[in-house]
């Protein structure tokens, strides 16, 4: 029998919900591409659901436990003494969340013996060092496209919010005053922007088609160029660099995986090189910026705004610099865990399970890590490597 470990997020401040404002969610059978939905044999709860917390436990214990698996579920995932690494050593298996990561880094594997499978409720698996699971022939898999529409529609709500100076004048209103021109001091239109997007896969498309029918001009960078039918169906400019798109661009989104090619991309450098008062936001990952040059960057006003959900680490520690930076318009890492995206995110964590216990391929496009290197989807995305340096000041998150 298998033991499985499964962190996820704290329960709401005011407990579990016993009500949504929503009787139902909309009907999907595939995605955009035409990828399938998570097909496991069953659900075991009712979309719509918070599932993602500790209580909603992605609605996998009476699955687990009626065929004799062991099913650990916290929210304690840092430090020394905290429950996940006292239960990790006898673990198989360990499931986490993006918005919450468990970090899986080397130290941790090694001290996991019969740890065989590690599963990314959701998309992104640079909390698990690569590289390290690779070496002790652990799969890595993730629910690959699960949350990737929902991500996309949180970049470009926060694109509008940043050009439209949303957050300060909604502030106003609270504030009982009504101070248009400090409203509209920072307010532009997004017409006829530049925008361009920093990878341009599920997420980063997703970006640009949304964003399309606000008649801007369409930028992106990849390494895997888009089929021409696409660029000219969205009259896109391609870049072959990074640096070749943000010199044009009045908004730049971010959309790469973080592997070690990526990490701290945005620094000083890059930042100086963008045009002066561009936006930047960022839900791909938070480490791909360099903490420190982004909040020079918005002092200085070489930055108008940034904004996005990804920190690191994760959660943030309560005196991270950009929760109190000018012009931001952070959110805590919530754009792909909307209750739409549990949904498919714990149908396929579901399936993932289903198939490893049962002795059964898990679908390639799932796939991470597998049999000491980078396989399907992971192949595609990443570069081996380790980004988990530095995960350990997590722990100052709980610190008052």
């Amino acid at each position: 029998m298998a033991k499985i470990l499964c962190v996820l997020y704290d329960d709401p401040v005011d407990g579990y919900p016993q009500s949504y404002p929503r009787d139902d969610l909309p009907q999907m059978e595939h995605y955009p591409d035409g990828q399938r939905l998570p097909t496991p044999k069953d659900i075991g709860f009712r979309p719509g659901e918070l599932l993602g917390s500790v209580s909603g436990e992605l609605g996998l214990r009476q699955f687990l436990e009626s065929q004799g698996h062991t099913l650990v579920v916290t929210s304690d995932k840092d430090g020394p003494d905290s429950t996940f690494e006292r239960e990790l050593p006898d673990s198989d298996v360990v499931i986490s969340q993006p918005f919450w990561p468990a970090y899986l880094t080397a130290d941790r594997i090694a001290k996991a013996p019969n740890l065989k499978l590690a599963i990314t409720a959701g998309i992104g698996s640079d909390h698990v060092d690569l590289e390290a699971a690779a070496e002790n022939g652990l799969t890595v898999a993730e629910v690959t496209y699960s949350n990737s529409i929902s991500v996309s529609e949180h970049a470009v709500m926060q694109i509008l919010a940043l050009v439209r100076n949303y957050l300060p004048s909604y502030q106003w209103v609270l504030d009982q005053g009504w101070h248009i021109a400090d409203c509209s001091q920072r307010a532009y239109d997004l017409e006829a922007m530049h925008c361009g997007v920093v990878a341009a896969g599920r997420i980063g498309l997703a970006v640009l088609r949304r964003l399309a029918p606000f008649d801007v001009h369409l930028h992106y960078t990849d390494r895997h160029r888009l089929p021409t039918e696409i660029e000219e169906e969205l009259n896109l400019t391609y870049h072959p660099d990074v640096e070749s798109l943000v010199q044009v661009c009045d908004v730049v989104s971010i959309h790469c995986p973080l592997h070690p090619e990526t990490e701290h991309m945005f620094n000083d450098t890059l930042l100086g090189k963008m045009k002066r008062g561009a936006y930047l936001i960022n839900t791909a990952r938070g480490k791909i910026c360099d903490r420190e040059a982004i909040v020079r960057a918005l002092e200085s006003g070489q930055l108008a705004g940034y904004a996005g959900d990804v920190w690191f680490p994760q959660p943030a520690p309560k005196d991270h610099p950009w929760r109190t930076m000018p012009h931001h318009g952070m959110t805590p890492h919530t754009s792909g865990t909307t209750l739409s995206a549990q949904a498919r995110y714990a149908a396929g964590t579901r399936e993932i399970l289903e198939c490893w216990l049962e002795d059964r391929p898990i679908r390639d496009e799932y796939l991470i890590v597998d049999q000491g290197g980078l396989a399907g989807a992971g192949a595609h995305a990443y570069s081996t490597g380790n980004t988990t340096g530095g995960a350990d000041e997590a722990t100052k998150f709980g610190a008052t």
